[in-house]
């Protein structure tokens, strides 16, 4: 389909007046939609937005129901997926969501069944110990899927207030003059950065892989967006910087994570594997290289309007997009949670069960005494475990004696950004175009671009 919200040249274009109910369609959703995914508000002592509060509240109302009915609706997706391969019943083949649901690639089918087998495994505390003990697929099916799973109703439901109503339109055009020439990205970038920011790294991931998939994201685009611009919640940030008792030290420790996070999004699209992505749509065609100039007699301001307005206008019909709501919360929390199941438990298996992660970080330990850090080698042992979650170096770190070292393992945790429990088994299971290879490169990448500015920082403070 093609673009229809972007020029195809810079020639005038005509202002185009639009009635009350055009505007009206776009400002009262539009409004909702930014405070429910960036409105930071006070909840249970710490601040987190609207999105991530209903969330948090269906999961303390679902209470012990949470955890089966995740175990019932991955184990379901197992069975579904592979007598659908075998039976094909024409009420989803003929339905083109259900049936692309049904139909992964065969690396992905063989991940949805071992997710269903790990999550009943988990459940049941049956099998091997090492895959359902509390520290692999015990955390990820008790800890992580319960807030993804509402996370993702909720966040899925809602998403269309940001998506459909104009927002987008206007704020990629007063960000584009930002966005461009630093991050050589959209400026509705700068949406799905601070929806992060303010929320939960999913919600931006979700976000990412609902525009590409519409269009508005070419794969380089994409990619860059998914692996540099989730970042990690205030909220969770201060509970990595309690793990390691350094709660006194959250603003410079933030502002530590802001700046090096900063520094990496401007490297890292710039350099292989970010750089060799493909400027192409997820159908293959080419976008607009001049998609954001400005056509002759309008403002960014005026030209965003105009886009944003044209969006509302061509709404139609509000059922459509409830019914957009809902798939896309379907798609989630059906074809989302079993990757993470499977993918989050394997690495946390060879985190807790192997020396890889250790064996990994020994040639971290020339570079962190090289930066001056005390106990390098025990802090080597924290940083690519970070790959399997991102909490686990922070839990490392906590005999460590050094102040200066917990606080650089607890930053460069949370700025390395990739871990599979989440943010990487997420990565895997959407649309975005990024392979295991390629979030592990990033991985170092981030590990080795970040940890200067982090040390520098420490250095300043301690």
């Amino acid at each position: 389909m093609k673009d229809s919200s972007k020029p195809t040249d810079n020639a005038k274009v005509e202002k185009t007046n639009y009635p009350l109910k055009t505007y009206l369609t776009f400002i009262i959703p539009s409004l909702i939609g930014l405070f429910l995914f960036m409105a930071p508000l006070s909840y249970q002592g710490s601040y987190t937005i609207p999105v991530a509060i209903l969330a948090k509240s269906l999961q303390a109302a679902l209470a012990n129901s949470i955890v089966p009915i995740i175990t019932l609706v991955i184990a379901f997706m197992a069975i579904a997926t592979i007598l659908y391969k075998l039976i094909q019943p024409a009420f989803i083949k003929n339905n083109a969501f259900l049936h692309t649901l049904m139909t992964p690639s065969l690396i992905w089918f063989v991940v949805r069944v071992l997710g269903g087998i790990a999550a009943v495994m988990a459940f049941y505390h049956v099998g091997p110990e090492m895959v359902w003990e509390e520290n692999t697929g015990g955390m990820v099916l008790n800890g992580l899927l319960p807030t993804l799973f509402c996370v993702f109703i909720f966040a899925g439901m809602l998403l269309p207030l940001l998506l459909n109503f104009g927002l987008l339109e206007l704020f990629g055009t007063l960000l584009s003059k930002v966005m461009r020439p630093i991050f050589n990205l959209p400026g509705r970038s700068a949406i799905d950065c601070m929806a992060s920011w303010l929320g939960d790294g999913s919600v931006g991931i979700l976000l990412t892989s609902k525009q590409y998939e519409d269009k508005f994201y070419t794969q380089r685009e994409a990619a860059i967006v998914g692996t540099t611009f989730s970042a990690v919640s205030i909220t969770f940030s201060l509970v990595v910087i309690a793990q390691v008792n350094l709660e006194h030290l959250f603003i410079p420790f933030y502002g530590a994570v802001c700046l090096a996070g900063l520094v990496a999004a401007i490297i890292l699209p710039r350099i292989p594997p970010l750089r060799w992505k493909k400027d192409t749509f997820i159908d293959g065609s080419v976008p607009d290289m001049k998609a954001d100039d400005l056509p002759e007699g309008h403002t960014n301001f005026s030209w965003g309007m105009h886009l944003a307005l044209t969006k509302a206008d061509n709404v139609g019909d509000f059922h459509k997009v409830l019914i957009e709501g809902v798939k896309n919360a379907v798609d989630m929390v059906f074809g989302v949670l079993p990757v993470v199941m499977a993918l989050g438990t394997g690495a946390l298996i060879i985190a807790e069960h192997s020396s890889l992660f250790e064996i990994l970080g020994q040639p971290f330990i020339p570079y962190l005494k090289l930066l001056g850090l005390p106990e390098a080698v025990e802090a080597s042992q924290t940083i690519v475990v970070g790959f399997a979650d991102m909490f686990i170096p922070a839990i490392l770190a906590a005999p460590i004696h050094s102040d200066m070292t917990r606080f650089v393992i607890a930053a460069m945790s949370v700025t390395q950004l990739i871990y599979m429990s989440e943010v990487g088994a997420l990565l895997l299971g959407s649309k975005i175009p990024v392979t295991l290879l390629e979030l592990f490169v990033i991985f170092i990448l981030r590990t080795l671009i970040t940890l200067p500015v982090i040390v520098g920082v420490a250095h300043l403070i301690f």
